[in-house]
């Protein structure tokens, strides 16, 4: 058996709406697909507990769901779960995943793109030993 493609990667987002905004004007990256998942699935599945800080009923945990569509087929699935926790660094070290990446061409005319924007990079571009050009940024979750 062997896989066929890349299918799509999970992002949980402070801000569903900010991210869909961002993902669309930096990237032209369209929604293509909205859910809310059912209180009861987001205490289960995903093990997100109501919030005890909150009074009778308004703790209920919930989970927004989002396909955003990037240009060649792959997908970026956002999450906005209710109660949150803060966003961590990421550690380059610390088992998970780091980044993700998109192919672009004119990888400087990308770079001063972001940079007009507003987007924080993190690197200029660069090539790496291996001869592959590129840069880091930031969304607006860090």
């Amino acid at each position: 058996m062997k896989v066929r493609s890349f299918s799509h990667c999970g992002i949980t987002v402070s801000d569903f709406n900010r991210a869909v905004k961002f993902y669309w004007e930096v990237f032209g990256c369209p929604l293509v697909g909205v859910s809310d998942t059912p209180s009861e699935r987001v205490r289960t599945f995903f093990q997100v507990p109501a919030d005890p800080s909150t009074e009778l009923g308004a703790g209920v945990p919930a989970c927004k769901i989002g396909w955003i569509r990037v240009p060649g087929g792959g997908v970026l699935e956002i999450f906005e779960f209710q109660p949150q926790l803060p966003p961590a660094a990421v550690r380059w070290n610390q088992v998970g995943l780091t980044h993700i990446s998109f192919n672009v061409r004119n990888l400087q005319g990308w770079y001063d793109y972001l940079v007009g924007k507003g987007v924080e990079c993190v690197s200029r571009p660069e090539r790496s030993p291996r001869g592959h050009s590129f840069f880091f940024v930031k969304d607006f979750d860090g």
